[in-house]
């Protein structure tokens, strides 16, 4: 089965190497005889234009690289397990009295004791007065980190800072002489179809150098909320994370992270960090130890077609805000639930997963214009960002409400709906303060139900309307089928607290 993994070396490897021979000579066919001849016996040199069928050579290249990527070495003292099961011997058993000794005895043998796991990563310097960087997941955990050098140098390496939402971590060694550093490029010039270089320590290797290509841009593999990953065939394996992955110049444009493979070894598809995310998060990590980034208070979900077509959108984009956090920036700013994020700090957001980006690289404290589409017509708000990493930590204070007086149920689109009672909210475990109505039966085979749209679910608006009773969803549709839509935007709630967007045909 095809997974995701993260390219760190194990601590023993079987090696199997397998070689093979070409057939013969390939066969050229004449420019005018369609016949094929063998090719004349000293062909005449042609000039290849550099680039087309590969660099010629990377030696030169590489020789400079080389010593400023380093081996990470780390070792971690874990608790001891017992590798055997404890048998089960009934009460009584002639035998009991030898396992409890044979027990007691394991008990205090080795497999009892704390043990050390060691295990290898990469990283390089970029700073020749001793900054390394790596990943986060190669050193998570780690009591010892030790930076091995291609000259047999080993320095062990203090921690200045993680990030794992980026999977990044800066190292700081102290050497006697300054280091051989390289730098950083601009991923964002780098094109699909460049030759890049990757140098690692695959399975433990050592300095190995590996070329290929940059086979996709801006990918997005769920590892983190700011996925945008360089995508290469240059081979990655276990052990190449934390390395680099150089452009045809010497300079950094990712940093190797992930690879898809159903062996663990590689098959052409790895992944990088890009240089451009990185940089911002370094710094960060460098001057304070920890991230600061900006915070905007909003959960956001992707604007699909559907909700386009019921915001009365041309195409779908932007971010479609699904809730506002209370007491957030966002929430004092003015922003809404429904509210299509279409501009931030005057860039476009072609999609969803744009913005946590722009946001996250924002300054905190800046007050930023944040252009929204609300119910078919643009405003500009301002709002001034705090910090992500505070609001992660906020509570959210709930607010208190009246129960909704208790109303007949109404059956609209294939859903049987009911106003909230004290008897509902028990029933379906809502919270006291959730308003609106809620879906107490769906139709398997209504278009509400192929939107996931199940009993104990809340409506909360209809067409960015807030609406309090079952006839005010009934009114809302109406309306919007009169008005020729073909879709109805919901905003729903449900037991756990999650709120989303759908938008469920009028026609199903």
């Amino acid at each position: 089965m095809t997974q995701f993994s993260r390219p760190r070396a194990v601590t023993r490897v079987a090696l199997a190497v397998a070689l093979s021979f070409g057939a013969g000579v390939p066969l050229a066919l004449a420019q005018d005889q369609g016949v094929p001849q063998m090719p004349a016996a000293t062909p005449a040199p042609t000039q290849t234009p550099r680039g087309v069928q590969g660099p010629e050579s990377v030696a030169d290249l590489a020789e400079g690289l080389l010593d400023a990527v380093v081996n990470i070495s780390t070792s971690q003292r874990v608790e001891g397990r017992r590798s055997v099961p404890i048998p089960q011997v009934p009460e009584g058993s002639p035998f009991e009295e030898f396992f409890d000794e044979f027990l007691n005895r394991q008990d205090q043998g080795q497999d009892s004791q704390p043990r050390r796991v060691q295990s290898l990563g990469s990283g390089f310097v970029i700073d020749p007065s001793g900054i390394i960087i790596t990943n986060n997941h190669v050193i998570e955990g780690a009591d010892e980190i030790t930076a091995n050098f291609p000259d047999g140098t080993k320095l062990t390496a203090e921690l200045i800072g993680t990030d794992k939402k980026t999977d990044l971590a800066v190292l700081k060694v102290k050497p006697e002489k300054p280091l051989v550093a390289v730098p950083f490029g601009n991923s964002n010039q780098i094109r699909v179809g460049d030759w890049v270089m990757a140098i690692g320590n695959p399975f433990g290797l050592g300095g190995t150098v590996t070329v290929g290509i940059v086979s996709a841009r801006n990918r997005n593999i769920n590892a983190g909320p700011y996925d945008d990953f360089i995508q290469t065939d240059a081979a990655i394996n276990r052990g190449n994370s934390g390395g680099p992955l150089f452009d045809m110049e010497g300079r950094v444009v990712g940093i190797n992270t992930a690879i898809i493979s159903p062996s663990g070894g590689s098959i052409g598809i790895g992944f990088a960090i890009p240089s451009n995310i990185a940089t911002s998060v370094i710094e960060q990590l460098r001057q304070f130890g920890e991230t600061r980034r900006g915070w905007l208070g909003v959960r956001i979900q992707e604007v699909t077609d559907d909700i386009a077509e019921s915001l009365s959108m041309p195409k779908a984009s932007g971010a479609l805000v699904a809730g506002v956090t209370e007491g957030g920036p966002a929430a004092k700013a003015g922003l809404e639930p429904g509210d299509v994020i279409v501009t931030f700090d005057g860039r476009e957001v072609p999609e969803m997963d744009d913005l946590p980006r722009m946001v996250a690289d924002t300054a905190i404290g800046k007050a930023v214009d944040v252009e929204v589409l609300r119910k078919g017509e643009r405003r500009t708000i301002k709002v001034e960002l705090g910090r992500l990493e505070d609001g992660e930590t906020a509570a959210a204070s709930p607010a208190s409400t009246s129960p909704a007086e208790p109303a007949a149920p109404t059956a609209v689109l294939g859903l049987k709906l009911s106003e909230l009672t004290p008897a509902l909210k028990e029933q379906f475990k809502l919270a006291d303060t959730v308003k609106g109505v809620v879906v107490t039966e769906v139709d398997p085979a209504s278009a509400a139900a192929e939107k996931r749209i199940q009993a104990g679910d809340v409506i909360v608006e209809v067409a960015q309307e807030a609406i309090t009773t079952p006839a005010d969803v009934v009114a809302k549709v109406d309306a919007l089928k009169k008005d020729g839509r073909k879709s109805a935007l919901f905003l729903l709630s449900n037991a756990s607290g999650e709120v989303r967007f759908v938008a469920v045909r009028l026609d199903g």
